[in-house]
């Protein structure tokens, strides 16, 4: 309990930094949202821009408004779009879940990939197939995800017409159409993560092959395969779960580019449409949720890691 509370405090202390950090940042970007909203009402007269900041409450002090938008921010409100006139928590709500379900595919993907080639050269270090392993995650990562997204388009649907290059279909109404439709995203970021998740746990693996325990089990004659699996698959996740927490953070603002290539309707177009129409609310909520959802992610990871390893209780 002392640890969950230590953990939640800690969690409430970054969420509070993390959002006056970006509500002053965002408040201190060139351009002026009022004069923008103005113009394209075809009155860009001074008067008018007043008339507007006053409207839009940005004749105030920024910590008045930052204390408002904290306050609102706890009870769901992050604010009206200036542009669509939207609530900013409904226009996240419509977006997150379909960046939710691209960023669970690219994890599941990444991990069916990296687990088993690491089970697979871990007891072969040094080997050829270690080898290659090694130098196709160090191409992998050289490669930027939007050029996968680029070749995988040019070759899956241009090419061979398997996948659809463009567009995203709800997992509600085909949930194979849904699947197809993020395959293209999906392989293009995760390539960008197995490269990771291999080393991370490839060096762990090795490092726990190396105990006492697991050579009083090779001793005892005991199958490679539940050496593996059973006793030191076990000891070296706590690393590689940390790294998986940091990257679900990372992916809900970082599939912007492939989100835009590949026309899936995430948080991530949601914010370059936001960022290109000057409308900084939407922008300071989208950013919001991305930074809650990273320091979520991390403490989810602490509670996991606690769990499967006694030893971080300390």
């Amino acid at each position: 309990m002392k640890l969950l509370l230590d953990r939640v405090g800690r969690l409430l202390l970054v969420m509070g930094g993390v959002s006056f950090l970006v509500f002053l940042l965002l408040d201190l970007l060139p351009g002026d949202t009022a004069e923008v909203i103005v113009s394209g009402s075809g009155d860009p007269s001074p008067g008018a821009v007043e008339a507007m900041r006053a409207q839009l409450g940005l004749d105030r002090p920024v910590l008045v408004r930052y204390v408002d938008w904290v306050f609102g921010a706890t009870q769901g409100d992050l604010g009206t779009s200036y542009r669509t006139g939207q609530e900013v928590s409904a226009a996240i709500l419509e977006r997150l879940p379909v960046t939710f379900q691209l960023i669970l595919m690219v994890e599941v993907l990444a991990l069916l990939v990296a687990v088993p080639l690491v089970m697979l050269v871990a007891t072969r270090r040094d080997g050829i197939l270690d080898r290659v392993v090694a130098g196709c995650c160090f191409a992998f990562q050289a490669i930027p995800n939007f050029m996968f997204a680029l070749l995988a388009i040019l070759l899956f649907s241009v090419t061979l017409r398997w996948l659809p290059a463009l567009g995203y279909v709800p997992a509600t109404e085909d949930f194979g159409g849904s699947l197809k439709s993020l395959a293209i995203p999906t392989m293009a970021l995760a390539a960008g993560l197995i490269p990771v998740y291999v080393r991370v746990l490839r060096n762990e693996m090795i490092r726990t092959l190396q105990e006492d325990f697991i050579l009083v089990g090779r001793a005892l004659g005991l199958p490679k395969w539940k050496l593996l699996l059973q006793y030191a698959l076990r000891p070296s996740l706590p690393t590689l779960i940390t790294v998986v927490g940091v990257n679900i953070g990372t992916l809900v603002g970082g599939t912007v580019i492939v989100e835009v290539i590949s026309g899936v309707p995430g948080t991530g177009t949601l914010l370059l449409d936001a960022i290109n129409s000057v409308d900084y609310v939407l922008v300071q909520g989208i950013v919001l949720v991305i930074a809650a959802t990273y320091v979520l992610a991390n403490f989810a990871v602490d509670l996991i890691n606690v769990t499967i390893d006694p030893r971080m209780r300390g």
